[in-house]
Protein backbone atom coordinates (compact mmCIF):
# COMPACT_ATOMS: atom_id res chain seq x y z
CA UNK A 1 0.00 0.00 0.00
CA UNK A 2 1.31 3.44 -0.92
CA UNK A 3 -1.37 6.03 -0.19
CA UNK A 4 -0.85 9.42 1.38
CA UNK A 5 -2.96 10.44 4.36
CA UNK A 6 -4.65 12.95 2.06
CA UNK A 7 -5.53 10.21 -0.47
CA UNK A 8 -6.71 7.85 2.27
CA UNK A 9 -9.16 10.47 3.57
CA UNK A 10 -10.68 10.66 0.08
CA UNK A 11 -11.76 6.99 0.26
CA UNK A 12 -15.19 6.12 1.71
CA UNK A 13 -15.90 5.66 4.66
CA UNK A 14 -12.78 7.62 5.64
CA UNK A 15 -14.35 10.56 3.84
CA UNK A 16 -16.45 10.85 7.01
CA UNK A 17 -13.32 11.11 9.18
CA UNK A 18 -11.62 14.40 10.17
CA UNK A 19 -7.95 15.30 10.26
CA UNK A 20 -7.99 17.13 13.58
CA UNK A 21 -4.27 17.52 14.35
CA UNK A 22 -0.88 17.27 12.59
CA UNK A 23 -2.41 18.50 9.34
CA UNK A 24 1.00 19.39 7.91
CA UNK A 25 1.79 15.66 7.85
CA UNK A 26 -1.03 14.75 5.44
CA UNK A 27 1.53 13.82 2.78
CA UNK A 28 2.85 10.93 4.91
CA UNK A 29 2.69 7.58 3.12
CA UNK A 30 0.40 4.82 4.46
CA UNK A 31 2.04 1.46 3.73
CA UNK A 32 -0.06 -0.72 6.07
CA UNK A 33 -2.89 -0.51 8.61
CA UNK A 34 -3.08 -1.99 12.10
CA UNK A 35 -5.26 -1.79 15.24
CA UNK A 36 -3.69 -0.51 18.46
CA UNK A 37 -4.98 -2.20 21.62
CA UNK A 38 -1.87 -2.05 23.86
CA UNK A 39 0.28 0.89 25.06
CA UNK A 40 3.53 -0.80 23.93
CA UNK A 41 2.38 -0.97 20.28
CA UNK A 42 5.06 1.59 19.38
CA UNK A 43 7.76 -1.04 19.90
CA UNK A 44 6.21 -3.15 17.12
CA UNK A 45 5.12 -0.41 14.75
CA UNK A 46 6.59 -0.45 11.24
CA UNK A 47 7.51 2.53 9.12
CA UNK A 48 4.48 3.79 7.23
CA UNK A 49 1.98 2.00 9.43
CA UNK A 50 -1.38 3.63 10.15
CA UNK A 51 -2.83 2.78 13.59
CA UNK A 52 -6.53 2.72 14.53
CA UNK A 53 -7.56 2.83 18.22
CA UNK A 54 -10.51 3.46 20.55
CA UNK A 55 -8.10 5.25 22.97
CA UNK A 56 -8.54 2.45 25.53
CA UNK A 57 -4.79 2.01 26.02
CA UNK A 58 -4.23 5.76 26.59
CA UNK A 59 -7.44 6.98 28.20
CA UNK A 60 -5.96 7.49 31.68
CA UNK A 61 -2.89 9.62 30.87
CA UNK A 62 -2.72 12.33 28.18
CA UNK A 63 1.00 12.73 28.94
CA UNK A 64 1.59 9.05 28.18
CA UNK A 65 -0.25 9.61 24.90
CA UNK A 66 2.17 12.45 24.11
CA UNK A 67 5.09 10.09 24.78
CA UNK A 68 3.43 7.47 22.55
CA UNK A 69 3.11 9.98 19.70
CA UNK A 70 6.82 10.74 19.93
CA UNK A 71 7.70 7.03 19.77
CA UNK A 72 5.36 6.46 16.83
CA UNK A 73 6.84 9.43 15.06
CA UNK A 74 10.37 8.14 15.65
CA UNK A 75 9.33 4.75 14.27
CA UNK A 76 8.07 6.45 11.10
CA UNK A 77 4.38 5.70 11.65
CA UNK A 78 2.01 7.28 9.12
CA UNK A 79 -0.61 8.49 11.59
CA UNK A 80 -3.12 7.65 14.30
CA UNK A 81 -6.88 7.18 13.86
CA UNK A 82 -8.89 7.57 17.07
CA UNK A 83 -12.58 6.72 17.44
CA UNK A 84 -14.03 9.10 20.03
CA UNK A 85 -17.13 8.39 22.08
CA UNK A 86 -16.22 5.33 24.15
CA UNK A 87 -13.17 6.28 26.22
CA UNK A 88 -12.47 9.84 25.05
CA UNK A 89 -15.15 12.28 24.08
CA UNK A 90 -12.57 14.74 22.79
CA UNK A 91 -8.84 14.85 22.24
CA UNK A 92 -6.79 16.43 25.06
CA UNK A 93 -5.31 19.72 23.99
CA UNK A 94 -1.82 18.60 25.03
CA UNK A 95 -2.07 15.67 22.60
CA UNK A 96 -3.25 17.88 19.72
CA UNK A 97 -0.47 20.40 20.39
CA UNK A 98 2.19 17.70 20.29
CA UNK A 99 0.73 16.20 17.10
CA UNK A 100 0.86 19.63 15.47
CA UNK A 101 4.45 20.12 16.61
CA UNK A 102 5.50 16.73 15.23
CA UNK A 103 3.37 17.11 12.07
CA UNK A 104 1.97 13.72 13.08
CA UNK A 105 -1.58 13.24 11.68
CA UNK A 106 -4.35 12.39 14.13
CA UNK A 107 -7.65 11.45 12.51
CA UNK A 108 -11.00 11.44 14.27
CA UNK A 109 -12.62 8.23 12.96
CA UNK A 110 -16.37 8.11 12.20
CA UNK A 111 -18.10 6.37 15.10
CA UNK A 112 -20.72 4.61 12.94
CA UNK A 113 -18.12 2.54 11.05
CA UNK A 114 -15.94 -0.26 12.36
CA UNK A 115 -12.18 -0.28 11.97
CA UNK A 116 -12.52 -3.18 9.55
CA UNK A 117 -14.72 -1.02 7.31
CA UNK A 118 -11.94 1.55 7.02
CA UNK A 119 -9.19 -1.05 6.59
CA UNK A 120 -11.11 -2.93 3.89
CA UNK A 121 -11.79 0.31 2.04
CA UNK A 122 -8.08 1.15 2.00
CA UNK A 123 -7.08 -2.34 0.90
CA UNK A 124 -9.70 -2.39 -1.86
CA UNK A 125 -8.62 1.03 -3.10
CA UNK A 126 -5.00 -0.11 -3.19
CA UNK A 127 -6.00 -3.31 -5.00
CA UNK A 128 -7.88 -1.33 -7.66
CA UNK A 129 -4.98 1.03 -8.09
CA UNK A 130 -2.49 -1.83 -8.43
CA UNK A 131 -4.75 -3.54 -10.96
CA UNK A 132 -5.00 -0.38 -13.06
CA UNK A 133 -1.24 0.06 -12.83
CA UNK A 134 -0.68 -3.53 -13.97
CA UNK A 135 -3.00 -3.04 -16.93
CA UNK A 136 -1.14 0.11 -17.88
CA UNK A 137 2.21 -1.68 -17.66
CA UNK A 138 0.90 -4.55 -19.78
CA UNK A 139 -0.32 -2.12 -22.43
CA UNK A 140 3.08 -0.47 -22.49
CA UNK A 141 4.79 -3.84 -22.79
CA UNK A 142 2.51 -4.71 -25.67
CA UNK A 143 3.41 -1.52 -27.48
CA UNK A 144 7.10 -2.06 -26.86
CA UNK A 145 6.81 -5.56 -28.22
CA UNK A 146 5.03 -4.31 -31.33
CA UNK A 147 7.68 -1.66 -31.80
CA UNK A 148 10.42 -4.27 -31.59
CA UNK A 149 8.80 -6.50 -34.19
CA UNK A 150 9.50 -4.38 -37.20
CA UNK A 151 10.39 -6.16 -40.48
CA UNK A 152 14.10 -6.33 -39.69
CA UNK A 153 13.25 -8.34 -36.54
CA UNK A 154 10.69 -10.69 -38.12
CA UNK A 155 13.36 -13.24 -39.04
CA UNK A 156 14.48 -13.33 -35.40
CA UNK A 157 10.84 -13.99 -34.39
CA UNK A 158 10.59 -16.95 -36.78
CA UNK A 159 13.89 -18.35 -35.52
CA UNK A 160 12.79 -18.00 -31.89
CA UNK A 161 9.51 -19.86 -32.49
CA UNK A 162 11.34 -22.62 -34.39
CA UNK A 163 13.82 -23.06 -31.54
CA UNK A 164 11.04 -23.22 -28.94
CA UNK A 165 9.06 -25.84 -30.87
CA UNK A 166 12.19 -27.83 -31.67
CA UNK A 167 11.12 -28.76 -35.21
CA UNK A 168 12.06 -27.53 -38.71
CA UNK A 169 9.42 -25.19 -40.02
CA UNK A 170 8.40 -22.92 -42.87
CA UNK A 171 6.21 -19.82 -43.00
CA UNK A 172 4.41 -19.08 -46.26
CA UNK A 173 2.68 -15.74 -46.87
CA UNK A 174 -0.85 -15.20 -48.15
CA UNK A 175 0.40 -14.84 -51.73
CA UNK A 176 2.59 -17.93 -51.63
CA UNK A 177 5.83 -16.12 -50.81
CA UNK A 178 8.18 -18.10 -48.56
CA UNK A 179 8.99 -15.91 -45.55
CA UNK A 180 11.01 -18.44 -43.54
CA UNK A 181 12.22 -21.95 -44.36
CA UNK A 182 14.34 -24.45 -42.41
CA UNK A 183 12.54 -27.67 -43.38
CA UNK A 184 13.73 -30.21 -45.97
CA UNK A 185 10.78 -29.47 -48.24
CA UNK A 186 11.65 -27.81 -51.53
CA UNK A 187 10.03 -24.56 -52.62
CA UNK A 188 8.02 -26.57 -55.16
CA UNK A 189 6.68 -28.80 -52.39
CA UNK A 190 5.66 -25.78 -50.35
CA UNK A 191 4.02 -24.27 -53.42
CA UNK A 192 1.92 -27.45 -53.88
CA UNK A 193 0.18 -26.66 -50.62
CA UNK A 194 -0.71 -23.08 -51.45
CA UNK A 195 -3.35 -21.81 -51.25
CA UNK A 196 -4.25 -23.88 -48.22
CA UNK A 197 -7.41 -24.36 -46.23
CA UNK A 198 -7.76 -22.66 -42.89
CA UNK A 199 -8.27 -25.90 -40.95
CA UNK A 200 -5.15 -27.27 -39.27
CA UNK A 201 -3.93 -30.72 -40.25
CA UNK A 202 -1.44 -32.71 -42.27
CA UNK A 203 -0.36 -31.49 -45.71
CA UNK A 204 1.26 -33.87 -48.20
CA UNK A 205 3.83 -33.47 -50.96
CA UNK A 206 4.28 -36.94 -52.45
CA UNK A 207 5.02 -39.33 -49.62
CA UNK A 208 6.34 -36.55 -47.41
CA UNK A 209 4.13 -34.62 -45.04
CA UNK A 210 4.12 -31.58 -42.75
CA UNK A 211 1.68 -30.28 -40.18
CA UNK A 212 0.02 -27.12 -41.46
CA UNK A 213 -1.70 -24.39 -39.38
CA UNK A 214 -3.39 -21.35 -40.90
CA UNK A 215 -2.28 -17.85 -39.84
CA UNK A 216 -5.57 -15.99 -39.66
CA UNK A 217 -7.35 -13.72 -37.19
CA UNK A 218 -11.00 -14.73 -36.85
CA UNK A 219 -12.85 -13.46 -39.96
CA UNK A 220 -9.91 -11.49 -41.38
CA UNK A 221 -8.16 -12.40 -44.60
CA UNK A 222 -5.48 -15.10 -44.07
CA UNK A 223 -1.94 -13.76 -43.85
CA UNK A 224 -0.20 -17.08 -44.45
CA UNK A 225 0.44 -20.60 -43.17
CA UNK A 226 2.83 -22.31 -40.78
CA UNK A 227 4.36 -25.67 -41.77
CA UNK A 228 6.07 -27.88 -39.17
CA UNK A 229 8.02 -31.11 -39.71
CA UNK A 230 7.73 -33.11 -36.45
CA UNK A 231 9.66 -36.37 -36.28
CA UNK A 232 6.69 -38.37 -34.95
CA UNK A 233 3.93 -40.24 -36.70
CA UNK A 234 1.14 -39.19 -34.39
CA UNK A 235 0.59 -35.90 -32.63
CA UNK A 236 -1.03 -35.59 -29.23
CA UNK A 237 -3.77 -33.07 -28.60
CA UNK A 238 -1.34 -31.11 -26.45
CA UNK A 239 1.19 -30.91 -29.30
CA UNK A 240 -1.50 -29.79 -31.75
CA UNK A 241 -2.54 -27.15 -29.26
CA UNK A 242 1.07 -26.03 -28.94
CA UNK A 243 1.36 -25.64 -32.71
CA UNK A 244 -1.87 -23.66 -32.78
CA UNK A 245 -0.58 -21.41 -30.01
CA UNK A 246 2.62 -20.78 -31.97
CA UNK A 247 0.53 -19.95 -35.04
CA UNK A 248 -1.60 -17.52 -33.03
CA UNK A 249 1.51 -15.72 -31.75
CA UNK A 250 2.93 -15.45 -35.27
CA UNK A 251 -0.46 -14.27 -36.56
CA UNK A 252 -0.60 -11.46 -34.04
CA UNK A 253 2.90 -10.16 -34.77
CA UNK A 254 2.74 -10.66 -38.52
CA UNK A 255 -0.68 -9.05 -38.83
CA UNK A 256 0.54 -6.01 -36.95
CA UNK A 257 3.69 -5.67 -39.06
CA UNK A 258 2.01 -6.43 -42.38
CA UNK A 259 -1.00 -4.28 -41.62
CA UNK A 260 1.27 -1.34 -40.90
CA UNK A 261 3.08 -1.85 -44.19
CA UNK A 262 -0.13 -2.40 -46.15
CA UNK A 263 -1.69 0.75 -44.69
CA UNK A 264 1.46 2.78 -45.35
CA UNK A 265 1.62 1.45 -48.92
CA UNK A 266 -2.07 2.20 -49.52
CA UNK A 267 -1.62 5.72 -48.14
CA UNK A 268 1.36 6.30 -50.44
CA UNK A 269 -0.65 5.08 -53.45
CA UNK A 270 -3.55 7.35 -52.53
CA UNK A 271 -1.19 10.27 -52.07
CA UNK A 272 0.49 9.62 -55.44
CA UNK A 273 -2.91 9.52 -57.18
CA UNK A 274 -3.76 12.84 -55.54
CA UNK A 275 -0.46 14.38 -56.67
CA UNK A 276 -1.04 13.21 -60.25
CA UNK A 277 -4.50 14.75 -60.22
CA UNK A 278 -3.47 18.06 -58.65
CA UNK A 279 -0.26 18.57 -60.63
CA UNK A 280 -1.17 17.09 -63.99
CA UNK A 281 -4.93 17.23 -64.06
CA UNK A 282 -5.41 13.48 -64.46
CA UNK A 283 -8.74 11.81 -63.71
CA UNK A 284 -10.26 12.50 -60.29
CA UNK A 285 -12.19 9.20 -60.38
CA UNK A 286 -9.12 7.02 -59.72
CA UNK A 287 -8.30 9.02 -56.59
CA UNK A 288 -11.88 8.97 -55.28
CA UNK A 289 -12.34 5.27 -56.01
CA UNK A 290 -9.19 4.35 -54.10
CA UNK A 291 -10.15 6.65 -51.21
CA UNK A 292 -13.64 5.15 -50.92
CA UNK A 293 -12.17 1.63 -50.93
CA UNK A 294 -10.33 2.67 -47.76
CA UNK A 295 -13.49 4.10 -46.21
CA UNK A 296 -12.51 7.74 -46.85
CA UNK A 297 -15.21 10.10 -48.06
CA UNK A 298 -13.98 13.65 -48.63
CA UNK A 299 -17.02 15.29 -50.16
CA UNK A 300 -19.92 14.94 -47.74
CA UNK A 301 -21.07 18.49 -48.42
CA UNK A 302 -19.44 21.87 -48.91
CA UNK A 303 -15.67 21.90 -48.49
CA UNK A 304 -12.62 24.12 -48.40
CA UNK A 305 -9.00 23.26 -49.07
CA UNK A 306 -6.00 24.43 -47.07
CA UNK A 307 -2.29 24.39 -47.84
CA UNK A 308 -0.09 24.53 -44.75
CA UNK A 309 3.61 25.17 -45.19
CA UNK A 310 6.65 26.49 -43.41
CA UNK A 311 8.19 29.72 -44.63
CA UNK A 312 11.37 29.09 -46.55
CA UNK A 313 13.61 30.86 -44.09
CA UNK A 314 12.27 28.99 -41.05
CA UNK A 315 13.42 25.43 -41.88
CA UNK A 316 16.18 23.72 -43.78
CA UNK A 317 14.74 21.58 -46.63
CA UNK A 318 15.69 18.22 -45.13
CA UNK A 319 13.74 19.03 -41.96
CA UNK A 320 10.57 20.10 -43.77
CA UNK A 321 9.13 16.62 -44.38
CA UNK A 322 9.52 15.58 -40.75
CA UNK A 323 7.91 18.78 -39.51
CA UNK A 324 5.02 18.40 -41.95
CA UNK A 325 4.40 14.83 -40.78
CA UNK A 326 4.32 16.11 -37.20
CA UNK A 327 1.84 18.78 -38.28
CA UNK A 328 -0.33 16.15 -40.01
CA UNK A 329 -0.34 14.00 -36.88
CA UNK A 330 -1.25 17.02 -34.74
CA UNK A 331 -4.11 17.97 -37.05
CA UNK A 332 -5.48 14.42 -37.09
CA UNK A 333 -5.29 13.89 -33.33
CA UNK A 334 -6.35 17.33 -32.09
CA UNK A 335 -9.94 17.70 -30.86
CA UNK A 336 -11.62 19.86 -33.49
CA UNK A 337 -15.17 21.07 -33.80
CA UNK A 338 -17.60 18.25 -34.57
CA UNK A 339 -18.83 20.03 -37.69
CA UNK A 340 -15.48 19.82 -39.49
CA UNK A 341 -13.99 16.71 -41.06
CA UNK A 342 -10.36 17.06 -42.12
CA UNK A 343 -8.24 14.83 -44.36
CA UNK A 344 -4.55 15.64 -44.63
CA UNK A 345 -1.79 14.76 -47.12
CA UNK A 346 1.91 15.63 -47.00
CA UNK A 347 2.82 16.70 -50.54
CA UNK A 348 6.42 17.72 -51.30
CA UNK A 349 7.06 20.86 -49.21
CA UNK A 350 3.54 21.44 -47.88
CA UNK A 351 0.51 19.78 -46.32
CA UNK A 352 -2.72 19.72 -48.30
CA UNK A 353 -5.97 19.44 -46.31
CA UNK A 354 -9.59 18.98 -47.35
CA UNK A 355 -12.10 20.19 -44.75
CA UNK A 356 -15.73 19.28 -45.31
CA UNK A 357 -18.96 19.43 -43.35
CA UNK A 358 -22.02 17.21 -43.04
CA UNK A 359 -24.27 20.09 -42.03
CA UNK A 360 -27.32 20.38 -44.24
CA UNK A 361 -27.14 24.17 -44.34
CA UNK A 362 -23.58 24.20 -45.66
CA UNK A 363 -20.17 25.06 -44.31
CA UNK A 364 -20.14 26.72 -40.84
CA UNK A 365 -19.25 30.36 -41.34
CA UNK A 366 -15.75 31.24 -40.08
CA UNK A 367 -15.38 27.82 -38.42
CA UNK A 368 -12.36 26.80 -40.46
CA UNK A 369 -10.66 30.13 -39.81
CA UNK A 370 -11.27 29.75 -36.10
CA UNK A 371 -9.82 26.24 -36.05
CA UNK A 372 -6.67 27.27 -37.94
CA UNK A 373 -6.27 30.32 -35.72
CA UNK A 374 -6.65 28.10 -32.68
CA UNK A 375 -3.72 26.05 -33.90
CA UNK A 376 -1.74 29.27 -34.21
CA UNK A 377 -2.61 30.23 -30.64
CA UNK A 378 -1.66 26.85 -29.20
CA UNK A 379 1.24 27.73 -26.91
CA UNK A 380 2.20 24.08 -26.64
CA UNK A 381 3.21 24.07 -30.28
CA UNK A 382 4.90 27.44 -30.46
CA UNK A 383 8.30 25.90 -31.16
CA UNK A 384 6.85 23.78 -33.94
CA UNK A 385 4.82 26.48 -35.62
CA UNK A 386 7.41 29.23 -36.02
CA UNK A 387 6.99 30.08 -39.67
CA UNK A 388 3.88 27.94 -40.29
CA UNK A 389 1.31 29.60 -42.58
CA UNK A 390 -2.07 28.41 -43.89
CA UNK A 391 -3.59 29.37 -47.24
CA UNK A 392 -7.28 28.53 -47.81
CA UNK A 393 -9.35 28.25 -50.97
CA UNK A 394 -12.81 29.65 -51.49
CA UNK A 395 -15.81 27.50 -50.59
CA UNK A 396 -16.50 24.64 -53.01
CA UNK A 397 -19.46 22.32 -53.46
CA UNK A 398 -18.67 20.01 -56.39
CA UNK A 399 -15.87 17.39 -56.09
CA UNK A 400 -14.67 18.35 -59.58
CA UNK A 401 -13.60 21.73 -58.16
CA UNK A 402 -10.92 20.10 -55.98
CA UNK A 403 -8.03 20.98 -58.31
CA UNK A 404 -9.36 24.53 -58.68
CA UNK A 405 -9.37 24.83 -54.87
CA UNK A 406 -5.79 23.55 -54.73
CA UNK A 407 -4.66 26.09 -57.33
CA UNK A 408 -6.40 28.86 -55.37
CA UNK A 409 -4.37 27.88 -52.28
CA UNK A 410 -1.20 28.00 -54.36
CA UNK A 411 -2.08 31.39 -55.82
CA UNK A 412 -2.84 32.71 -52.34
CA UNK A 413 0.61 31.56 -51.19
CA UNK A 414 2.31 33.13 -54.22
CA UNK A 415 0.57 36.50 -53.81
CA UNK A 416 1.21 36.51 -50.05
CA UNK A 417 4.91 36.10 -50.71
CA UNK A 418 4.87 38.68 -53.50
CA UNK A 419 3.10 41.29 -51.36
CA UNK A 420 4.98 40.35 -48.16
CA UNK A 421 1.72 39.76 -46.30
CA UNK A 422 2.29 38.90 -42.61
CA UNK A 423 -0.94 36.91 -42.06
CA UNK A 424 -0.54 33.36 -40.73
CA UNK A 425 -4.01 32.37 -42.02
CA UNK A 426 -4.78 33.87 -45.42
CA UNK A 427 -7.89 33.27 -47.54
CA UNK A 428 -8.12 33.31 -51.32
CA UNK A 429 -10.81 36.00 -51.18
CA UNK A 430 -8.25 38.29 -49.54
CA UNK A 431 -5.91 38.23 -52.54
CA UNK A 432 -8.47 37.73 -55.34
CA UNK A 433 -8.25 41.39 -56.33
CA UNK A 434 -4.48 41.25 -56.25
CA UNK A 435 -4.58 38.26 -58.57
CA UNK A 436 -6.73 40.17 -61.07
CA UNK A 437 -4.74 43.42 -61.04
CA UNK A 438 -1.19 42.18 -60.60
CA UNK A 439 -0.21 42.88 -64.21
CA UNK A 440 -1.26 46.56 -64.26
CA UNK A 441 1.60 48.98 -64.76
CA UNK A 442 2.92 51.03 -61.85
CA UNK A 443 2.03 54.31 -63.56
CA UNK A 444 -1.63 53.32 -63.89
CA UNK A 445 -1.72 52.32 -60.21
CA UNK A 446 -0.02 55.57 -59.10
CA UNK A 447 -2.44 57.72 -61.12
CA UNK A 448 -5.49 55.90 -59.72
CA UNK A 449 -4.29 56.17 -56.10
CA UNK A 450 -3.50 59.87 -56.50
CA UNK A 451 -6.90 60.52 -58.06
CA UNK A 452 -8.89 58.85 -55.27
CA UNK A 453 -6.78 60.00 -52.29
CA UNK A 454 -5.83 63.51 -53.51
CA UNK A 455 -8.13 65.42 -51.07
CA UNK A 456 -6.48 63.57 -48.18
CA UNK A 457 -2.93 63.81 -49.51
CA UNK A 458 -3.26 67.61 -49.78
CA UNK A 459 -3.81 67.91 -46.02
CA UNK A 460 -1.10 68.21 -43.36
CA UNK A 461 1.25 65.17 -43.76
CA UNK A 462 0.81 63.96 -40.18
CA UNK A 463 -2.97 64.28 -40.36
CA UNK A 464 -3.05 62.72 -43.82
CA UNK A 465 -0.96 59.74 -42.76
CA UNK A 466 -3.13 59.07 -39.69
CA UNK A 467 -6.38 59.21 -41.67
CA UNK A 468 -5.09 57.02 -44.50
CA UNK A 469 -3.87 54.45 -41.98
CA UNK A 470 -7.33 54.41 -40.36
CA UNK A 471 -9.02 53.99 -43.74
CA UNK A 472 -6.62 51.21 -44.76
CA UNK A 473 -7.24 49.15 -41.60
CA UNK A 474 -11.01 49.72 -41.94
CA UNK A 475 -11.03 48.44 -45.55
CA UNK A 476 -8.72 45.50 -44.74
CA UNK A 477 -11.19 44.36 -42.06
CA UNK A 478 -14.15 44.44 -44.44
CA UNK A 479 -15.69 47.56 -42.90
CA UNK A 480 -15.75 46.27 -39.30
CA UNK A 481 -15.31 49.31 -37.07
CA UNK A 482 -14.70 47.36 -33.86
CA UNK A 483 -11.95 45.23 -35.41
CA UNK A 484 -10.31 48.31 -36.94
CA UNK A 485 -10.37 50.08 -33.57
CA UNK A 486 -8.79 47.07 -31.90
CA UNK A 487 -5.92 46.95 -34.39
CA UNK A 488 -5.40 50.71 -34.24
CA UNK A 489 -5.54 50.72 -30.41
CA UNK A 490 -8.15 53.47 -30.35
CA UNK A 491 -11.81 53.71 -29.34
CA UNK A 492 -14.38 52.71 -31.95
CA UNK A 493 -15.97 56.16 -31.65
CA UNK A 494 -12.65 57.66 -32.76
CA UNK A 495 -12.67 55.39 -35.82
CA UNK A 496 -16.25 56.38 -36.61
CA UNK A 497 -15.38 60.09 -36.32
CA UNK A 498 -12.39 59.74 -38.62
CA UNK A 499 -14.40 57.80 -41.19
CA UNK A 500 -17.00 60.55 -41.28
CA UNK A 501 -14.26 63.11 -42.01
CA UNK A 502 -12.75 60.84 -44.68
CA UNK A 503 -16.16 60.32 -46.27
CA UNK A 504 -16.64 64.07 -46.60
CA UNK A 505 -13.14 64.68 -47.97
CA UNK A 506 -13.12 61.85 -50.54
CA UNK A 507 -16.81 62.06 -51.36
CA UNK A 508 -17.35 58.34 -50.73
CA UNK A 509 -20.18 56.48 -49.08
CA UNK A 510 -19.01 53.44 -47.09
CA UNK A 511 -22.44 51.85 -47.54
CA UNK A 512 -22.04 51.71 -51.32
CA UNK A 513 -20.30 48.66 -52.79
CA UNK A 514 -18.76 50.66 -55.63
CA UNK A 515 -17.05 53.09 -53.28
CA UNK A 516 -15.73 50.26 -51.10
CA UNK A 517 -14.33 48.50 -54.19
CA UNK A 518 -12.56 51.71 -55.25
CA UNK A 519 -10.89 52.03 -51.86
CA UNK A 520 -10.00 48.32 -51.76
CA UNK A 521 -8.30 48.71 -55.15
CA UNK A 522 -6.44 51.81 -53.92
CA UNK A 523 -4.83 50.07 -50.98
CA UNK A 524 -4.09 46.98 -53.05
CA UNK A 525 -2.29 49.17 -55.59
CA UNK A 526 -0.36 50.87 -52.79
CA UNK A 527 0.84 47.43 -51.67
CA UNK A 528 1.98 46.59 -55.19
CA UNK A 529 3.75 49.93 -55.54
CA UNK A 530 5.52 49.49 -52.20
CA UNK A 531 6.77 46.05 -53.21
CA UNK A 532 7.88 47.23 -56.65
CA UNK A 533 9.75 50.26 -55.35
Amino acid sequence: MHLTIREALAIYPLTEAKLVAGKQGESRIVKSVNVMDAPDIADWTKSGEMLFTTAFAMKDSPQETVNLLRKLNDRGAAGLGIKLGRFWTELPQIVMDEADRLHFPIIEMPFQFTFSDGMNALFNAEYRRNTELLQTVLEKQKKLMQFGLQPNNMLAMFQLVSEILGYPMAVVGARGQVLYHTSNWSLDQLAQNWPSKRKAGWAYAGKDRAYRVGLQQQDDEPIGHLFLKPDVMLLTTIEEGLFQQAADILTFHMSYTFRSHVEASAERDLQNNLIRYLDKGTSLEAFLEQAESRGLFFFTGAYQCVVGKYKKESLVPEATQGKLKDLKQYMESHSKTSNLQGHHFVLKDHMFSIYSTTQADGFPEEELSQWLSKYEEDAGHSAERDGMVFYTSSLKVKPTALREAYLECGETARMAEKLCLPDRVLHYETIEFAHLFQHLSSSIMEDYCAKILRPLLEKDPEYSQEMIRTLEVFIRNDGQVSEAAKQLFIHRNTVTYRLEKISDLLQVDFKKVNDLLKLKAVFLFRQFLQVRS
